[in-house]
């Protein structure tokens, strides 16, 4: 193991530790880096030695900022059908991180996520699956796919339907950030740890049963301000498509619900589309892993489409803030150009309980 390497890999104690190791890209995944922890945490699960695993990220500015968003341009802007985009490196990388989204759900011993700093994205899909889940007081976590022309994956989908009222379509209409309280409240995050004790805490891990320090380090958490919100968001986001939202936002008599509306209109028009789509066939019965296979559905129909590689192109690679999507408004984004999204692609993503590809 190399300090350079992008994921550091070793036990500690009786704790095995992964380290996304990219600190100038927010430790941004890439396919290796997916690879790693997949294995690393397959070979930890049959080890005796190994009671508990740690994941954190290099650096102080978070833990993940999603993937390799440069690398998806580049697919984006050279897909032109959906074999090309399966083929692509960003297809293959989606579905070996889905299967690892999957497992890391299933995960047999405490998978301790340490959600300090920026989580977004795909660090939302390595962190938010687990079964302990800590944020800190510098906690940044958002999902903002539909701000690049693409829909909430990773199993963002999943989680944001479970969140209370109609909060977690909020967070995917408007790319809103939370902070470690919010991620608490709508059950992205279970434990709120304060960022001066890291170090002690991690240290602690080593040498002690993860409840054990769990309990001694982390407190209660401040209240949530997004919980505040519910009252209109509720209200307008239940909406069944965006452009009804949107007109229930602008109609609200909330200053904040008015400037949402000019939020979730400035967004791709297809991407909020399909994301309100994709959040409204998610039940109570629905699964992660069925939830992950619409997902690849839905992102190698996108990766495959104009907004993707615009969107990246604006926020990203010119940074000139000004997408020129297609089609450019909501009320020109055809039910049946939403329904394409959702139809099965070449080649599925078959996950079994999350062990299996």
């Amino acid at each position: 193991m190399s300090d350079e390497s992008a994921v550091l890999v070793r036990t500690e104690g009786r704790i095995g530790r992964i380290t996304l190791n990219r600190p100038k890209a927010i430790n941004a995944l890439t396919h290796e880096m997916v690879l790693e922890i997949d294995a690393a945490l397959r070979a930890w699960a049959h080890d005796d030695a190994v009671e508990a695993v740690l994941l954190d990220g290099a650096g102080e500015r978070g833990l993940c900022a999603g993937g390799d968003i440069v690398a998806i341009h580049r697919d984006a802007s050279r897909s032109v059908t959906l074999d090309d985009a399966i083929a692509s490196p960003s297809g293959k990388f989606w579905y070996d991180e889905y299967v690892l989204n999957a497992y890391i759900s299933h995960y047999p011993k405490p998978y301790i996520a340490l959600m300090d700093g920026i989580v977004m994205g795909g660090g939302v899909g390595v962190s938010a699956h687990g079964n302990t889940r800590i944020v800190t007081d510098r906690t940044k976590m958002a999902m903002p796919e539909v701000g690049i022309g693409f829909a909430p994956d990773v199993g963002g989908t999943y989680l944001l339907s479970k969140a209370p009222g109609e909060l977690g379509t909020y967070l995917a209409l408007t790319a809103a950030q939370i902070n470690g309280a919010d991620a608490v409240a709508i059950g992205f995050a279970d434990h709120y740890l304060p960022a001066e004790k890291i170090a002690d805490f991690t240290s602690a891990l080593t040498t002690r049963p993860a409840a054990e320090v769990i309990a001694e380090c982390c407190i209660e958490p401040p209240e949530s301000g997004l919980l505040t919100k519910r009252r209109w968001i509720d209200d307008a986001f239940s909406a069944g498509t965006a452009i009804e939202i949107v007109e229930r936002l602008r109609g609200h008599d909330e200053s904040d619900a008015h400037d949402t509306a000019n939020v979730v209109a400035a967004k791709s028009p297809t991407s909020v589309e399909v994301t309100v789509r994709s959040l409204r066939e998610i039940s109570s019965e629905t699964t992660l892993e069925e939830a992950l296979v619409t997902e690849y559905r839905v992102s190698i129909h996108f990766l495959a489409h104009h907004d993707l590689a615009e969107g990246i192109r604006a926020q990203v690679i010119d940074k000139d803030r000004s997408p020129k999507w297609s089609p450019p408004a909501l009320t020109a984004v055809e039910r049946s150009e939403v329904d394409d999204f959702f139809a099965p692609v070449p080649k599925e993503l078959v996950l079994t309980n999350g062990v299996q590809a």
